[in-house]
């Protein structure tokens, strides 16, 4: 059954939940400000950095190294200025993708022609180590034969990173070993740490 006392407008001027929560945020401002200053504490409690807080035991969440999802890959640029995508196709990517395929562990080739460049990817087997091929594509390059490009050309290796791959570099090493909560100090010492 309707309320009769009701009207149609009712509906609409009604609080929403985001209306509710704002209320009460407004009228109990100390309840939100202590709430706040928990998920502070808390936050710096289990930041994953190596802050010394003193005598405050923190306990940092665990972070794993974020791998490199790019692909084993060396580029090779080429700048012919002035000259069409097809030109650049027929005079210097396709005899420079044909000349890299030789090299051992490529697994692949993708290459582009632009109006005055050419971009040649040459993507390794992942088992390749990265500055290995990369010695292999400057020794292909400059044992090239001389009537291989028009004259000028000269081809160069791109960056040794892309903007996918490598962020930055990072090495694990072993170093010393700080005991958890549940490790007493003699079983700490008997496995090598401090």
């Amino acid at each position: 059954m309707s309320d009769p006392n009701r009207t149609p407008g009712d509906a609409a001027n009604r609080p929403s939940l985001l209306d509710k929560i704002i209320r009460f945020c407004l009228e109990n401002k100390l309840v939100v400000a202590l709430v706040v200053l928990f998920v502070v504490t808390w936050g710096v409690m289990v930041a994953p950095f190596d802050w010394d807080l003193g005598p405050i035991d923190r306990d940092p969440v665990p972070t794993d190294a974020i791998p490199d999802i790019g692909e084993n890959q060396q580029i090779v640029f080429t700048r012919w200025m002035g000259r069409s995508p097809q030109d650049v196709e027929d005079q210097i990517t396709y005899p420079l993708t044909v000349a890299l395929l030789g090299i051992p562990e490529v697994r692949t080739v993708r290459s582009f022609s632009m109006f005055g460049f050419s971009s040649i990817y040459i993507i390794f087997n992942e088992k390749a180590e990265f500055y290995w091929s990369r010695s292999r594509v400057l020794e292909k390059l400059n044992s090239l034969p001389a009537d291989t490009l028009p004259e000028g050309v000269q081809p160069m290796l791109g960056p040794d990173a892309t903007a996918l791959g490598q962020i930055f570099w990072y090495t694990l090493e072993a170093g010393i070993r700080r005991p958890s909560r549940t490790t007493t100090p003699t079983a700490t010492r008997l496995a090598g740490g401090t």
